[in-house]
């Protein structure tokens, strides 16, 4: 069953019409900055970057450094770089997953093949790092360059846990946290950053995002199996043929009968989708969607609770409905 939000107070209904007009100048600034003069580059690029997303990632670095009172025009250039890294990474895991369809468009392997996808998704790391220097902030660097690096390791980290149904909760946390919800922290520390807040206030900033970054993930991990693929924009079952063993799958393991233990063990080591609307049924039996959705209203909690520290203005209440929105979406 669907939760409709209450429309936002009259401050945050504010701060968004202005967040949307600013991310018009970030959309301004990933358009210069894409340019390139090979053609392929040029065109795959601007396939990924302009196909849909919430773009939540540079949202979150306009909004910490809104909140805490920096209007220097490195934040657009900032919000355009943790997108070129998201977009990045993108590219690399649907190669890696041979996924065919994001956000209901085929992906750029599926059109442009795989040894394209992931050469221009270099691109796009180089020229993120071409623009954080521009930005002439050592600690920009530091934050950006640790953020590329474990995102890397989380990226080698999932693979290693593909296809195993025995991998703890603990283990699938560390993924998440590694490949999701670092970038989502990083973007947070970015305005800290920019602003010159205190080292307190940064790491504040951060908790929110690395909070509301699990939230996003394990919300995306109960739409696998809960969603449409036409207003999921992916094809449901994805992570199941792919191997990853979520939350739901794992919760769905405790609960589950003996024999529906076994087949869903062996849906994950063999990535198969011939029982998918079987399986999704016994994830949904076992209560495991709801679970999931709680294990990410916990994270959202702990992302507005760390807001405490900033000033409260239009800004920190939209971060706050942002923790609500990240929960309660069904695409």
């Amino acid at each position: 069953m669907r939760v409709e939000t209450a429309s936002p107070p009259p401050q945050v209904a504010e701060a968004l019409a202005l967040l949307a007009a600013e991310m018009a100048q970030v959309d301004g600034v990933i358009a210069q900055r894409l340019s390139s003069e090979v053609a392929l580059i040029d065109q795959i690029a601007h396939y990924i970057v302009h196909a849909g997303g919430k773009r939540m990632r540079p949202k979150l670095v306009l909004l910490f450094a809104n909140a805490l009172g920096f209007e220097g025009t490195a934040r657009f250039e900032l919000a355009a770089v943790v997108e070129f890294i998201h977009t990045a990474t993108l590219l690399h895991d649907d190669v890696v997953d041979e996924s065919s369809l994001r956000r209901g468009k085929p992906t750029a392997n599926a059109l442009f093949g795989n040894a394209a996808s992931v050469l221009v998704g270099d691109f796009l790391y180089s020229r993120a790092f071409q623009m954080m220097v521009s930005v002439d902030r050592m600690r920009v660097l530091e934050v950006l360059a640790e953020a590329t690096n474990v995102i890397a390791e989380g990226e080698v980290l999932q693979l290693m846990n593909m296809h195993d149904p025995d991998i703890s909760v603990e283990s699938y946390l560390r993924v998440i946290r590694f490949k999701t919800a670092k970038l989502f922290e990083a973007s947070a520390r970015l305005g800290a950053v920019l602003a010159n807040a205190t080292p307190e206030v940064e790491e504040a900033c951060a908790a929110y995002g690395r909070a509301l970054g699990t939230a996003f993930q394990l919300i995306d991990d109960v739409l696998d199996y809960e969603g449409d693929a036409h207003e999921l924009g992916k094809n449901i079952g994805d992570d199941l043929r792919e191997g990853k063993t979520t939350l739901p799958l794992l919760i769905a393991m405790e609960r589950a009968l003996p024999e529906q233990r076994a087949l869903l063990r062996h849906a994950i080591e063999e990535g198969e989708q011939e029982k998918l609307q079987e399986i999704v049924g016994i994830v949904r039996s076992t209560g495991a969607l709801e679970s999931t959705r709680e294990a990410a209203r916990a994270e959202a909690r702990h992302a507005s609770d760390s807001l405490q520290s900033l000033p409260r203005n239009k800004w920190t209440e939209s971060l706050l409905e942002f923790a609500i929105q990240s929960v309660e979406r069904h695409s």
